[in-house]
């Protein structure tokens, strides 16, 4: 039995033909970057909390930023540079695969480039062009010490100047800023003492290196540089203007759409890695005689860790081809950005965590990725956004989505060498609860002669009885806790639609799929009976729950076949040391 071929990310392997030959040369070129630097030295600067200096210098060297993040707009006749939203998750993949550090310092640049990209600011654009081309990283000032990211409360404060050249003086400060060491263009919101409410909002660009620039720190060990910084007395030009009331707000929120995005990607990258890792040291351990991988439940957590990271590279792959061709007229991708940053990367951490109750102290040692992996793969839902924020974002669309479906021109897979204009032209962002998708329940019923998308489907069916017969009343619909757990059985109707869209347009193994489904059979069960148990959950939700509960379809020649492939990934992946 070979691993199957594609499915998990190979460094060995990988020769992304999809994507334009500069394009390949890039991803290609990025990885061999890792590889001749090996796993040695990868792992100590981790352990050292080296800052990412030299991998800055290799994107640099190979304009890799500036190709993948500048606008065909402003590419100074380059055709390879452009936003494309189908290469920029390959390459998120490859530098979470590598380590969260790298990931992360092209990551906040995107976040920076935002506001930057969305404004009407010519000048500003042209400067973020120079920098990228000159190696130059960007940063993202939203996030302040007291009030998180409630834009609201921002005490980062602009007062009008009547000098010449300096339209405000800034005072404030700004926490938890990636990148805010070294950027060269920095993304800052506040707020005009002038001017009440949102239509004194500014978003204006600063630079790390003027001297009322003031960083503080580093406020997290690691190499990662998430830093706090403080403009004291800062001078702000016109040209430094991005945006102002309302459309300050609205690009803030607008380009966590775009950015936030990656989280999903990098979680996948850090998952392979680890899951490589487990595999071939688990079945090449031997225990009472036997390989670790002959125990019955260290398979079907292999299985399972396997089938969920199958499942997560699905949606997310699928989750672009709506990005990319979104529109005004059909905004779905709203619910699928905030489905990528809370559930898939919930599901990375329930991936990590699967292996290491396999592979148990192994995945402490200082000599494995595993070890940065157990480390980093919480920050992924928690750093960039709380899971129940997100959560709570989902359920908005909950009941357009399973009542109201639209019709919608079919979406093929996107990986076209386009430019993603319409990232920078997203439009106002009230209106969440009109958003119209397709109808959900069509590829799930094409899917009818596999066994566990049949149970789920009837789950799927059931939501919909919940939510007709005993749905929250007016007090369960402030309570956040008792949502949540709504939002969760939504989001695995979404999860599961999207895994099958996916598995249509790739011609995904159909025991994957079923496996892939017995886990969702498995989570809607485990939601439904949490739902059962909250306080506030009448009888009627009560005696929905326990008839909502479903046992996968047991298959265990299925589960034999999938363990073939998950076995077969022995050995085929070791970094170079």
């Amino acid at each position: 039995m070979t691993e199957q071929a594609g499915l998990l990310f190979n460094p060995n392997t990988y020769d992304p033909q999809d994507f334009d030959p500069e394009t390949r040369r890039l991803l290609r070129a990025t990885i061999d970057w890792f590889e001749n630097r090996g796993k040695q030295r990868l792992l100590q600067d981790d352990l050292d909390a080296v800052w990412v200096s030299d991998f800055l210098e290799f994107v640099k060297d190979e304009k890799l930023f500036a190709t993948f993040q500048t606008p065909a707009e402003f590419a100074d006749g380059d055709p390879n540079r452009r936003w494309d939203a189908a290469r920029n998750a390959a390459l998120s993949e490859i530098f979470g695969f590598y380590g969260l550090a790298y990931w992360y310092a092209w990551q906040v640049t995107i976040l920076g480039l935002g506001p930057i990209w969305m404004s009407d600011n010519v000048v500003a654009k042209e400067r973020a062009a120079r920098e990228l081309t000159d190696g130059g990283v960007m940063a993202f000032g939203l996030s302040e010490r007291e009030h998180g990211a409630d834009v609201y409360s921002t005490d980062m404060l602009l007062t009008p100047s009547a000098e010449e050249g300096v339209a405000f003086r800034v005072t404030g400060d700004k926490y938890y800023i990636g990148n805010g060491n070294v950027a060269g263009m920095v993304s800052v919101f506040g707020r005009r003492t002038d001017i009440e409410g949102p239509d004194g909002y500014v978003f204006f660009v600063a630079d790390s290196r003027h001297p009322n620039y003031h960083l503080i720190d580093n406020i997290l060990r690691g190499q990662m540089y998430v830093s706090t910084f403080r403009l004291e007395d800062y001078p702000v030009r016109e040209q430094d203007v991005l945006h102002t009331g309302v459309q300050a707000f609205e690009a803030a929120l607008n380009t966590v759409n775009v950015g936030k995005f990656n989280l999903c990607t990098g979680s996948i990258g850090i998952a392979e890695h680890a899951f490589y890792e487990a595999i071939t040291h688990a079945h090449n351990r031997i225990l009472y005689g036997n390989p670790v991988t002959d125990f019955a439940h260290v398979r079907a957590a292999f299985v399972d860790a396997y089938t969920r990271t199958i499942a997560m590279k699905q949606f997310s792959a699928r989750a672009v081809d709506y990005f990319r061709s979104a529109s005004l007229d059909d905004r779905r991708y709203l619910l699928f950005n905030p489905m990528t940053k809370a559930k898939v990367t919930s599901e990375g951490e329930r991936v990590v965590a699967l292996l290491h109750d396999v592979i148990a102290a192994k995945g402490y040692e200082k000599n494995t990725y595993f070890r940065e992996a157990v480390g980093m793969i919480g920050c992924l839902p928690k750093l960039e956004g709380t899971v129940h924020v997100n959560v709570g974002l989902i359920l908005k669309f909950l009941p357009s989505y399973l009542f109201n479906a639209a019709e919608y021109p079919e979406i093929g897979t996107r990986l076209d060498a386009a430019d993603d204009e319409f990232f920078w032209n997203q439009g106002p962002t009230r209106g969440a609860a009109k958003v119209q998708f397709h109808d959900w329940t069509k590829v799930y019923e094409r899917f009818g002669d596999v066994p566990n998308v049949v149970r789920f489907y009837e789950q799927a069916k059931a939501l919909k009885e919940l939510l007709t017969t005993a749905a929250p009343d007016a007090a369960q619909q402030k309570d956040l806790d008792f949502m949540l757990n709504v939002g969760h059985l939504f989001s695995l109707v979404v999860y599961g639609q999207l895994v099958l869209e996916q598995a249509e347009n790739t011609g995904l193994d159909l025991d994957l799929v079923d496996q892939i489904f017995d886990f969702q059979v498995r989570d809607f069960s485990g939601y439904a009976i949490g739902l059962h148990g909250k306080p506030s959950s009448t009888q009627a939700q009560q005696d929905w729950a326990l008839a909502a509960v479903r046992k996968p379809v047991v298959d265990e020649k299925r589960f034999g076949r999938v363990w073939d492939q998950v076995v077969a990934y022995d050995g085929s992946y070791e970094m170079r040391p």
